[in-house]
């Protein structure tokens, strides 16, 4: 092992974008079992393009087993964790040195996939996109980004079908900048997607989310809308489960995990957690779980080279996202040294859009495609 140090196992609990990136970083120099019940990968950032273009669906897909060079990859579910390891859904208690938490968190389908095995994913998605290419009327609940990317991707696909958004809210991305929001509105406008914002639903449509089903839909004040086909873009669920016996952590009322700014779970200097799964006040996105795991990579090498941990993760006050609607289209916001500034549909597809990052992904997991 390098720098001479002793063995130390590293128990990463959830191979998302953090649990992935943070496994990879600690291979080297510790024993690292990566634990997750997946086969594969899932890059969620690709799946509602994946929705719209099967074709390039298995882009999303990364096996496990190219991600370590010396670390093992556990396809189990973890149910309960103590300060000495974590339980198995077989019933086997893996022993950890150290243990980071990166279990993230659920969105409905299409956002996020809801099986543990690739193929059964991309048969799901490869469906789903039937239902969907017959549809003349799509209704997607849900304003935020996830709803409005994928009105984008749909657009960039049949650009002949109505799209509709609807959303409680007043207003679209609170707190980001209004040129930010006056350019996705004049986007979505150009698209032709019709924006209903204010207007919530009185109830779930009648038909199952993702399936060929006319309806229609009433909203709270009353009125009717007529749609083909509906996703449900809102509804994330923190994925801690495994810690419901509070032993380890007391989640907050959103099922978070505190954490320090050294992403220490509070009260315990060899736990970590991060990601979608944290109390940290910012928004859940990958980047910043990818983010959070260089820290804990950081501080967890210190540790066990004997070194005192010094990393820290401090949330940015500005608010930053990048967009896209369709690979041409999107907006984004940035922090800089004067304040967050707009980027362009152009500067959103060049850094995002065209391949929503599967190339960075591909590297991380050692596979040319």
């Amino acid at each position: 092992m390098a720098n001479g140090t002793a063995n130390r196992t590293v128990v990463v609990i959830g191979g998302g974008y953090g649990g992935s990136a943070v496994a990879k970083a600690l291979d080297e120099e510790t024993d690292v079992v990566l634990v997750d019940p997946r086969d594969a990968f899932v890059h969620a950032a690709g799946s509602l393009r994946a929705l719209v273009r099967p074709d390039w669906a298995e882009n999303i897909f990364f096996p496990y087993d190219t991600l370590l060079k010396r670390g093992t990859v556990r396809r189990e579910r973890a149910v309960a964790l103590d300060p000495g390891g974590v339980t198995l859904a077989n019933g086997e208690h893996v022993a950890a040195d150290y243990l980071v938490l990166a279990t993230g968190s659920d969105y409905p389908f299409p956002a996020k996939t809801d099986t543990d095995l690739a193929g059964e994913a991309l048969a799901r998605i490869r469906e789903a996109h039937k239902e969907l290419a017959g549809a003349r009327r799509v209704l997607i609940a849900g304003a935020g980004p996830v709803g409005l990317e994928l009105s984008g991707e749909i657009k960039a696909v049949w650009p002949e079908k109505h799209v509709v958004i609807t959303d409680p809210a007043g207003e679209l991305l609170p707190g980001f900048l209004p040129e930010v929001r006056e350019e996705l509105l004049r986007q979505l406008d150009a698209l032709g997607v019709e924006l209903r914002l204010g207007t919530a639903l009185a109830e779930e449509p009648p038909a199952v989310p993702g399936r060929l089903e006319p309806f229609t839909a009433a909203t709270a004040d009353g009125e009717r809308i007529g749609a083909d086909i509906w996703f449900r873009c809102y509804g994330v669920r923190s994925n801690g489960d495994y810690l419901a016996d509070g032993r380890v952590a007391v989640r907050d009322e959103q099922g978070r995990v505190p954490v320090d700014e050294r992403l220490n779970v509070v009260g315990h200097d060899h736990i970590y957690a991060l990601g979608d799964l944290t109390d940290l006040a910012e928004a859940k996105m990958a980047g910043y779980a990818m983010k959070h795991a260089e820290v804990v990579a950081a501080n967890v090498l210190a540790q066990v080279r004997g070194e005192e941990p010094a990393a820290v993760y401090l949330p940015s006050p500005v608010r930053s996202a990048l967009l896209p609607l369709g690979p041409g289209g999107g907006v984004g916001q940035v922090p800089a040294p004067g304040g967050p500034v707009l980027l362009s549909a152009e500067e959103v597809s060049a850094y995002k859009g065209k391949d929503l990052f599967t190339g960075r992904f591909a590297e991380l997991f050692g596979i040319t495609r």
